[in-house]
């Protein structure tokens, strides 16, 4: 996974399941057409329109594929449909200094590679994408690196090779492990 994209800063901290996707929307048992209704309550106006004062709403914003968020990001119950909602908007990263654990093992799960850094680097990069919305920020997996050219800045983060594994291969824990099918039984035969 190499991303090179703008980003949506969300400097909100304790950012909770019910506020990154309603639990009026979770009636749906497959993981499409989340991503329309994410953070809905701030997205949308009465009306239903969008509101043009949320940074996901912002032209700037179009197509990109990391949010840096406040502390503690996916708090409060632990509904997949959160991850299913970032995901089917296009969320790729999150940057945060800290997840809630389950938000952050459902994120794996979904193909979104959550990133903790320490408070000073999210604080930077937050003011660069709020200052210059065309800031660009580069997320290497492989290198486990992300860089900020504007900021001159390149942090590097840490994440288990297993989650590491799955991510740079597509797959979620039990694909993984089923792909795995024959070496396993064959380990097995061997005991």
């Amino acid at each position: 996974m190499e991303i090179r994209s703008k980003a949506i800063p969300l400097p909100i901290d304790n950012i909770d399941t019910d506020q990154i996707i309603p639990a009026k929307f979770l009636k749906q048992t497959d993981r499409l057409g989340y991503g329309k209704n994410l953070f809905y309550a701030w997205r949308y106006l009465a009306d239903g329109s969008p509101n043009p004062d949320f940074e996901l709403n912002k032209p700037a914003r179009k197509d990109a594929e990391i949010l840096i968020a406040g502390n503690n990001f996916g708090c409060g119950s632990s509904r997949e449909h959160a991850a299913w909602a970032v995901s089917g908007f296009g969320i790729k990263v999150i940057l945060s200094t800290q997840f809630a654990d389950i938000f952050k093992g459902n994120a794996y799960n979904n193909g979104i590679l959550p990133i903790e850094l320490d408070e000073h680097s999210i604080a930077a990069i937050t003011q660069s994408v709020l200052d210059q919305p065309e800031t660009e920020i580069e997320v290497s997996l492989l290198d486990q690196l992300v860089k900020v050219s504007t900021l001159n800045l390149e942090k590097s983060f840490h994440i288990s090779p297993f989650k590491k594994e799955c991510l740079l291969n597509g797959v979620d824990e039990t694909d993984y492990l089923i792909k795995l099918r024959d070496q396993v039984e064959q380990f097995e035969q061997q005991r």
